[in-house]
């Protein structure tokens, strides 16, 4: 309770519409997981194409799909910092537009990716390393996720964002553009593990062609 009696809203008050029922979506999701087990990951999450277990609805599926706890707590917190903003600019139908085409350009940027390295391999007769590309899957909204990121960046060039590590204040386009650096040499390289990297460079990419579409058709305010 502030001073007047004014209570400021929490976090749950402060989400507009979309992102308050995309938190909501997602978190069943994962709580269907604990409570199913692995048989959402075979049917819901991402596949290759050229997989056995793909099929067309894993598309927008597999956005709703994390992989833990933590995966899911990280991207719904910046989901909610980030994509409120837009939200609150855009309005409700035109952000969920933007989060769902950030999201499929992310899952068919990470599968013509998979589709190269598949073919890499069955050219190279490792049939083994091939199977298991097909076999895994992948999970989470991080490619949309990265697509709202971009949409910030793009939209509020020169507002500040504090960073926890390092502790320095960047302004939010020297904040993407180095996210995506980061991104797209961990992907280049390898070095990033399991993590699904031209996925969020798929999201940023189709976020940065949706709004420059809206800005030459001066779309991108109304």
């Amino acid at each position: 309770m502030t001073e007047y009696g004014y209570r400021r809203p929490g976090i749950w008050g402060m989400m507009t519409p979309v992102i308050k029922n995309l938190v909501i979506i997602n978190t069943i999701m994962l709580i269907a997981t604990y409570i199913i087990g692995d048989t959402m990951y075979e049917h819901l999450s991402l596949f290759a194409f050229e997989s056995p277990f793909f099929k067309p609805y894993q598309l927008v599926t597999h956005m709703f799909m994390h992989g833990g706890f933590w995966h899911l707590f990280f991207n719904m917190y910046t989901l909610i910092i980030f994509g409120s903003i837009l939200e609150n600019m855009w309005g409700s139908r035109k952000f969920l537009l933007f989060y769902f085409v950030t999201g499929l350009g992310a899952a068919l940027c990470h599968n013509l990716v998979l589709h190269f390295q598949i073919d890499a391999f069955q050219a190279a007769g490792n049939i083994m390393a091939a199977t298991d590309v097909m076999r895994t899957p992948t999970v989470g909204a991080s490619g949309a996720i990265y697509g709202v990121l971009l949409g910030y960046g793009m939209l509020f060039p020169n507002n500040e964002l504090q960073l926890i590590f390092p502790p320095v204040r960047l302004k939010a386009k020297w904040f993407v553009i180095i996210f995506g650096v980061i991104e797209l040499a961990t992907g280049l390289t390898g070095m990033g593990g399991n993590i699904a990297h031209f996925a969020h460079l798929g999201g940023m990419l189709f976020g940065l062609i949706l709004i420059l579409y809206w800005k030459r058709h001066n779309k991108l305010y109304h």
